[in-house]
């Protein structure tokens, strides 16, 4: 209910008690003064019959006479004694046949200490019902009475034109109530407009006028205020959320923490890179100061917060064949800012343009020599046994596959690295990805007891391209089936997400490979064993790919053995590719 409407039934009830409370006092006043006036006039007549009485003791025929001089003529008059006998009644002729009166409820009270009784009720004599007014007198008792007919009633009854005067007067108060308690609420009325505006974010070109009124001075003071207030929060939301996009698009790794140590705000590659630096899974990015290789910087946030000093640090660590860069800084409100730098990234970057030319060269030649051996050795020998050509065919021909795969695998790379454009973007379930990759490769899983486990969250959807997503888990899974042994366990897991991107895991507990090696595993061409790797058909562009694609998908990718056994694969895919 409105406040205007509450403030009105307020008043109004008030007031409509106060009302009832003085007309019933008013109305019960106005009873008892025409029955006093009735008593008064009843008294005039005992008196002045007692008074006649006494002067004319038993000429009761004389009284007769004298009573007719009364104005009512229905008027009757009763003389009696105190033993209540009946000495006179101008009602009735023969008052000896009437019964004794010491028993009548007026004479009661007029023979008792008050001299005087009232009585309305139905007389025994004559059956009709007579208003009694009784007076003890020196001599005998005086009783007067009028018939309670019509006329009486209405003349005891109270006049009703105050009552009128009174509901006329509720209704003009009602009036006037309801125009205060709208008048008082206006303001408010406003304001709770004001509070609709602010729900649907209208209020900042909306004009709202109050009544000038002080309650209307303090709701336009409480309107300037918020929309002053709100104009600053604002402008602190547009400065926060531009130095969140810089955080998430900086390709140094930034977090803000708590005295508490507890997260602020982290970007997506403090994530990748915490991860890089723990040799466990880490649950909570805040967990990353309980690492060995964060005990000095521990100690240095530690002195800092307590001596609520502006400090900064450096620190290089080398883990996972990469080295990173980690400055600290402690501010004086007891918060603190850790950026994480992988300062390996230029150098590979390098390594790739000097030898890229000369792989793709080098890569090539070998599978075209074997052809054109091959070839060379059936044109030449006409009459080669059937069975040594088919032989020659066949091993041209798993030359001619590589060749052709590896020509993809070059192809796929330069579309990703010429343009994102060319690459059709959609909604994926990544879960359907990995469900696909692994029945397509179901029959080596099998054929080399492989175990997989998958903790991935029933939504995981990524606005991207389908055949980039898919290389990324094959590529990945078919390296694992090729290089990390037989019996081994995969595991796939998505361990986090925030509002832009996913987490990705994927392990196994095989051989994995030699610390130099890793800073270069997504080099293309890059081979840790090339005879091995030429012999199991790889064409040394899996892994580049893998990289490339997860670029491509605004994410970051890095490994590092596993202490107890095998690789994990760490990396970042945003949820929607944005250009």
């Amino acid at each position: 209910m409105k406040l205007n409407r509450r403030l009105f039934l307020y008043f109004f009830s008030t007031f409509f008690f106060l009302m009832i409370v003085i007309s019933t006092f008013q109305y019960q006043r106005e009873k008892e003064f025409r029955t006093e006036q009735l008593d008064q006039l009843l008294s005039i007549y005992n008196f002045s019959v007692n008074k006649y009485a006494q002067q004319n003791i038993g000429d009761w025929d004389s009284l007769t006479d004298f009573l007719r001089v009364f104005p009512d003529s229905n008027l009757r008059v009763t003389l009696i004694d105190f033993e209540g006998v009946v000495l006179f009644d101008s009602y009735v002729a023969d008052v000896s046949q009437m019964e004794n009166h010491i028993n009548r409820p007026e004479i009661k009270e007029a023979i008792g200490t008050a001299g005087k009784g009232v009585v309305i009720r139905k007389s025994a004599s004559t059956g009709i019902e007579f208003y009694y007014l009784a007076h003890r007198f020196e001599h005998f008792i005086v009783r007067s009475a009028l018939p309670y007919n019509m006329n009486l009633s209405v003349m005891l009854a109270a006049n009703l034109y105050f009552l009128y005067f009174m509901f006329f007067v509720l209704i003009i108060a009602s009036l006037v109530l309801f125009f205060i308690s709208k008048n008082i609420t206006r303001s408010i009325d406003r304001l709770q407009l004001f509070l609709r505006h602010i729900e649907s974010e209208q209020f900042v070109n909306s004009e709202i006028v109050f009544p000038k009124d002080e309650l209307g001075q303090i709701s336009n003071n409480i309107v300037k205020t918020y929309k002053k207030l709100w104009k600053t929060k604002s402008q602190v939301k547009m400065e926060r959320e531009k130095l969140i996009q810089h955080l998430q698009i900086s390709q140094e790794g930034l977090g803000i923490f708590s005295v508490e140590k507890k997260e602020i705000l982290v970007n997506s590659h403090f994530i990748l890179y915490s991860k890089i630096l723990s040799d466990k899974v880490l649950e909570s990015v805040d967990e990353i100061f309980f690492i060995d290789e964060f005990k000095e910087i521990n100690t240095f946030i530690d002195e800092g917060l307590k001596n609520k000093d502006q400090l900064r640090m450096r620190l290089t660590i080398e883990k996972g064949g990469k080295l990173f860069l980690i400055q600290c800084i402690v501010f004086n409100d007891a918060t603190f800012e850790i950026s994480i730098n992988d300062i390996t990234i230029q150098e590979q970057e390098n390594k790739l343009k000097r030898h890229l030319t000369q792989n793709i060269s080098h890569e090539l030649k070998t599978p075209v020599s074997s052809i054109l051996g091959y070839m060379e050795s059936i044109v030449n020998n006409p009459n080669l046994d059937p069975e040594r050509q088919r032989f020659f065919v066949e091993r041209s021909f798993q030359q001619a596959q590589r060749l052709t795969a590896l020509l993809q695998d070059i192809s796929m790379l330069n579309k990703i690295d010429e343009t994102n454009n060319i690459f059709e973007r959609e909604k994926v379930d990544v879960a359907e990805i990995i469900r696909d990759v692994l029945n397509d490769v179901n029959l080596q899983i099998e054929e080399k007891n492989v175990q997989v486990g998958i903790k991935i969250p029933m939504k995981v959807e990524i606005e991207g391209n389908r055949s980039l997503l898919y290389s990324i888990f094959r590529n990945l899974t078919d390296n694992a089936l090729t290089y990390a042994g037989e019996n081994i366990y995969l595991y796939i897991n998505c361990y986090r997400e925030d509002d832009q991107y996913y987490y990705f895991s994927f392990s196994d507990n095989g051989v994995g490979i030699q610390e130099e090696h890793l800073p270069r595993i997504f080099d293309r061409f890059y081979r840790v064993d090339k005879g091995r790797t030429r012999k199991m058909g790889g064409t040394g562009l899996g892994l580049a790919i893998v990289k490339n694609a997860v670029i491509y998908h605004g994410g970051a990718i890095s490994v590092k053995n596993i202490t107890s056994g095998g690789l994990n694969f760490i990396f970042s895919l945003r949820k929607r590719v944005i250009d």
